[in-house]
């Protein structure tokens, strides 16, 4: 399977990316979009006009890749799999050059034109205009090339588009240039052998400059659109180019994509970690700033992970690479990223619907304008008729509304992604701004996640050291974070851990297991209260502790109580200012956890959290998460992207708190690289600020067409100027997006 076909569902379902050329307004889009999703075994197609891409779900036992593209090519367009895309930036660099050449020589035909239709105005009367600018053959010369050689392409296009039953952009410059250019070609050939030839009203000028204008346009747009697309690059720009490995016993330089996993890998102080693994020796300093947005590098030594792209500070470390090229989690971010701006935001739909239906009634416009001009306003003018309906034609171009949504999708995106919050897709970066209420996990997300044992309240009955080995050896074997707090804290205390003969994990209530013979049950006050076993006169004291925000673990031994551990958690430092930001945007937050109603509370009074869910069940949180949709509210859930899938996969809005790893990409709508709580309240910032930008951009294209057709209808306005103001109209668009790329987060999200 190709890189950029990836599997979705194994069996069922793969991705395929195409990069597509040839396309010129939202109605092409339009076009290969409903051309691919009829195809046998396409599920889904959605094309972006912004970045020129494809995305395609398809069954592979229907259809395939070459499928696709031939559907494209027959459409009239060009498609490539977006893997044999080797250079993008350099072909459009290619490409932009092409434009400027044609430009630049069409502007230079064009100008002569331009200067004699400004010679025609009274107001420039004194305007001197060369003689023979004003001779029709002279201007005939002129316009011809700029037409047909220079204007080709809106002749193919709009061919292809008409073969294939639809119309674009192309079909519309190519009536209004055509319109003019052959008009005149008519007045000059039959204006031969007339004395006064040169003062016939020739409108040669109007398909030159309207070609010239349309061109300008299409730079700008290309050089705004490139612009658009500085996120990715920018996040390829932290990947290593090279990195130093040792086969055979020898220290080689090789390029950072011939690194295969397993590889030993040295990183000397100053250099970035070329790939994601694990430190086999050595001790350093690494700035993970990057990814995670923590300024304060993070010490690494034998045994721990480190990520690609992150900068080794001070120290040699000498790592095993465990995942290499797409793997790494820098990859993944990208591919997040890309995917995301590639994706159709579901506001979309209506430039979608729009487009579909916009050229016919256009052209249909200018007919009727022709008509009424030619047979009613001025009756008999053909020549003012035709300039008002190429008018009409120029000015209603369909690009804007097109790029209106896309590009500020490409923009927010981006620019969320610089600053630690990746949108999985556009529809979630619309969807973040609905939140109204945000259910946040206690464990590593509210609190720090690395809890400490803080007291032993052990019975006299059993020797201390013993039933703390006892205790040690049954938690060993679970991975929950307060089972890894009190192993490491009984450890800490030079205690001997004894052997475990069986385990047995009990979600949401605790672990039983046996060591030394001894039937060992640790866990909450509902387990003990399963097995039957009274806790005596320690519940006063276990509440005590409980009040002060501890998690209190009963343990108990071949069926007495034999103590209590209590674990304590500490809420991050930016929790509170989060929790409060939330609360000024008006939404109702809620913690939700596994913890009793005691601890739960002392903590969520810590962080300004005044609801609280306690005792919730692994199990339960997806219920919990339903409830409140049921109450008819938009929920988001916050948690770690791992223990808390089945809540994240229900809520509106997933957000998975971490440092971009596997699971939590994967599980989450919006993966919040920081740990700190800050980001959600500026992930619905982000969200806020893209769909006012994108609602600005749909308004303008709409309110420009609606306000211009009838004023082009009118008369008031000239063909050239029409297509000046078509032009600029996609460049403003493009323009207004990308300010989204210059938003500041400043203390709470506020710029």
């Amino acid at each position: 399977m190709s890189a950029n076909e990836q599997t979705a569902d194994s069996a069922q379902t793969r991705q395929a990316t195409m990069q597509i050329t040839g396309m010129t307004c939202a109605a092409c889009a339009t076009r290969i979009e409903k051309g691919l999703n009829k195809l046998p075994g396409v599920q889904r197609a959605t094309v972006n006009l912004a970045m020129e891409t494809a995305q395609v779900d398809y069954a592979p036992a229907d259809a395939t890749l070459s499928d696709m593209i031939k559907k494209v090519e027959q459409l009239g367009y060009h498609a490539k799999p977006k893997e044999e895309v080797k250079d993008t930036a350099a072909e459009r660099k290619k490409e932009l050059g092409r434009q400027k050449r044609k430009l630049i020589v069409s502007a230079i035909l064009s100008l002569p034109l331009l200067w004699a239709m400004a010679g025609h105005f009274s107001f420039t009367s004194w305007l001197w205009v060369p003689e023979w600018f004003m001779n029709p053959w002279f201007q005939l010369a002129l316009a011809t090339p700029v037409q047909f050689v220079i204007g080709r392409t809106f002749y193919v296009g709009a061919y292809k588009a008409l073969r294939n039953g639809s119309a674009n952009m192309d079909v519309l410059v190519a009536l209004g240039t055509s319109a003019a250019y052959f008009y005149s070609l008519y007045l000059t050939l039959r204006s031969i052998g007339e004395q006064h030839a040169h003062q016939v009203d020739m409108y040669y000028e109007t398909s030159a400059v309207l070609i010239t204008l349309i061109l300008l346009g299409k730079l700008f747009e290309a050089l705004a659109k490139g612009r658009s697309s500085e996120a990715i690059k920018a996040l390829m720009g932290l990947q290593a180019k090279t990195a130093l490995v040792v086969r055979d016993g020898k220290e080689a330089v090789v390029p950072v994509e011939d690194v295969i996993a397993g590889d030993i890998v040295i990183v000397k102080p100053g250099e970035k970690i070329p790939v994601d693994g694990e430190v086999l020796e050595g001790s350093s300093a690494v700035d993970e700033s990057m990814l995670t947005g923590e300024s304060i590098p993070v010490d690494k030594r034998a045994g721990d992970a480190v990520i690609g792209a992150t900068l080794n500070r001070n120290g040699a470390l000498r790592i095993r690479a465990t995942k290499v090229g797409k793997e790494t989690a820098l990859a993944q971010i990208i591919r997040v990223v890309e995917e995301a701006q590639g994706s159709k935001a579901p506001i979309q739909r209506i430039a979608d619907v729009i487009s579909g239906i916009f050229v016919p009634i256009v052209v249909g416009l200018a007919i009727v304008t022709f008509l009424v001009w030619y047979f009613g306003v001025d009756s008999g003018n053909f020549a003012g008729a035709l300039e008002k309906a190429i008018a009409v034609l120029v000015i209603a171009c369909p690009c804007a509304l097109g790029l209106a949504t896309p590009t500020s999708i490409m923009a927010g995106s981006g620019r969320a992604a610089e600053l630690g919050i990746l949108f999985k897709g556009g529809e979630f970066l619309e969807a973040t701004h609905r939140i109204e209420t945000v259910v946040l996990d206690k464990t590593g997300t509210v609190t720090n996640g690395k809890p400490e044992l803080t007291d032993t309240v052990l019975e006299s009955s059993w020797p201390e050291e013993r039933l703390l080995s006892w205790i040690a050896a049954a938690e060993r074997n679970s991975e929950h974070p307060l089972a890894e707090a009190i192993v490491r804290g009984i450890e800490s205390r030079g205690i001997a851990i004894a052997a475990s003969e069986s385990f047995e994990a009990i979600p949401g209530y605790g672990i039983r297991a046996v060591s030394e013979g001894r039937d060992l049950l640790v866990g909450t006050r509902k387990l003990m209260a399963q097995h039957g076993i009274s806790l005596g006169n320690s519940a006063s004291r276990m509440t005590e502790l409980e009040e002060q925000g501890k998690t209190v673990m009963l343990a108990a031994v071949d069926g007495t109580y034999a103590g209590m551990l209590a674990v304590s958690d500490t809420i991050k430092e930016t929790s509170k200012q989060a929790v409060s930001r939330l609360k000024e945007l008006g939404l109702q937050v809620v913690m939700m956890t596994g913890d009793n109603e005691r601890t739960a509370a002392a903590i969520a009074r810590q962080a300004g959290i005044d609801e609280v869910l306690a005792e919730v069940l692994p199990e339960g949180k997806a219920a919990e998460v339903k409830k409140l949709q049921q109450s008819g509210r938009h929920v988001a859930m916050v948690g770690d992207g791992i223990n808390d899938a089945p809540a994240l996969a229900t809520a509106d809005i997933g957000m998975a708190v971490g440092t971009g790893t596997d699971v939590a990409i994967a599980s989450a709508d919006v993966t919040l690289m920081r740990g700190d709580l800050n980001a959600i309240p500026d992930a619905i910032y982000m969200s806020k600020r893209t769909m006012g930008n994108i609602k600005q951009n749909l308004f303008w294209a709409l309110a420009y067409n609606v306000i211009g057709i009838p004023i082009a209808a009118m008369g008031f306005l000239a063909p050239w100027l029409a297509g000046a103001a078509m032009a600029l109209s996609s460049v403003s668009v493009v323009l207004n997006a990308l300010r989204l790329q210059r938003i500041r987060l400043q203390s709470g999200g506020k710029q």
